[in-house]
């Protein structure tokens, strides 16, 4: 026993020295080396559709269209891209029989209708307050707010020239009165699913179960591609003309960002409570939230859309004690709940004396 204590006491010490060498910046700091926009010159679109859209029985042959392929093989231990994965000396062969059994599987999805695809949309009036918060207005009139979302800053020193970001960067600050948008959505190929499970489960047929599994995967998130091209083009319609094949998709060569609660840009997934208040994809498209804000189905994607051509992904990471206690008196939460959502990104030890930023001495 006095083994192991002495062994989590030298981890606890590297882990505490490691934190004190972190170049961290106050939270101000941060704030005040956030990405530079030039709000002056901008002009944020307005949405043709604003508002709510719900899609039902969505066609599913036109969301197979979409579907990228290499993270299927990844899910499956099988690590190259689509398609030169197949002629990989060592796992070719191996990725070949694997996607031409997913393809005979997903005929037969599309042919006798295994599954159904439903999503729910919104594009609605945003502006960023108080640095790191979106406020959502019930209208474009801006007097009634609706719901105010809640973002994280990079906190650790960035290299010269390299911004402090944050989400709420790319959404015009309510004093420039400008009047701009944030979109929502949650999307699922998932329905129905349960019952061919089951029968794969009565067959042990383990095998054809994880391939459904990994294929409704990849159909809700080519699904979640299909929707914010067509926002992209229709919904919000800032970018009319685009046409992009499915390559140039991947490759995200367009304008906006979806990021999704829980991923590195957002990494808060309680933040999806408030997209479930504003979309309620329960009723809409048949997703539910488990206690630990999971998605049932579990081929589900949700987030946020953002138009901004700036607007870029970006990790977080490490965020230190001031803008944890910050955040917690915003979103009107205990810190300790805060820090247990947020564990893999405090770069303090909770409960302890913790090391505040002090500019990065």
């Amino acid at each position: 026993v006095k083994k192991v204590e002495q062994e989590y006491a030298e981890v606890r010490a590297r882990h505490a020295g490691k934190q004190a060498r972190t170049p961290w910046l106050s939270l101000a700091e941060a704030r005040a080396n956030r990405t530079p926009i030039d709000w002056e010159g901008y002009e944020p679109p307005a949405p043709r559709k604003p508002g709510l859209h719900v899609f039902d029985d969505y066609p599913l042959d036109e969301i197979a269209e979409y579907i990228d392929w290499t993270p299927f093989f990844k899910a499956w231990e099988l690590t190259g891209s689509y398609p030169q994965i197949l002629h990989d000396p060592v796992v070719g062969e191996q990725a070949s029989c694997l996607l031409e059994d997913a393809r005979k599987m997903l005929a037969r999805i599309l042919r006798e209708g295994w599954l159904r695809a439903r999503a729910v949309i919104g594009l609605f009036p945003a502006n960023q307050v108080g640095f790191d918060d979106i406020q959502l207005f019930t209208d474009d009139t801006r007097k009634i707010p609706l719901l105010r979302l809640h973002h994280l800053r990079q906190q650790t020193r960035r290299p010269p020239g390299k911004p402090n970001q944050c989400l709420a960067d790319f959404v015009a600050p309510l004093e420039t009165g400008l009047h701009d948008w944030l979109g929502a959505f949650a999307v699922t190929a998932g329905i129905g699913i349960e019952r061919h499970l089951a029968r794969f489960e009565a067959e042990h047929d383990d095998y054809r179960a994880i391939l459904l599994k990994a294929l409704a995967d990849r159909l809700a998130e080519a699904f979640a591609e299909l929707m914010h091209a067509r926002v992209r083009r229709e919904f919000w319609g800032y970018a009319p003309d685009e046409r992009l094949d499915n390559a140039a998709l991947i490759r995200e060569e367009y304008q906006g960002i979806r990021p999704a609660p829980g991923y590195p840009a957002c990494p808060d997934h309680t933040e999806k409570a408030l997209l479930w208040k504003l979309l309620d994809p329960v009723t809409n498209a048949g997703i539910s939230l488990t206690e630990s804000f999971a998605m049932v189905p579990t081929a589900a994607v949700s987030g946020w859309y953002f138009s901004h051509p700036q607007s870029r992904y970006f990790a977080v990471g490490k965020i230190n004690r001031d803008q944890v206690e910050d955040y917690a008196r915003r979103k009107g939460m205990p810190v300790e709940t805060v820090e247990h959502w947020l564990a893999p990104n405090l770069g303090y030890t909770p409960g302890g004396e913790g090391r505040r930023a002090t500019g990065g001495s």
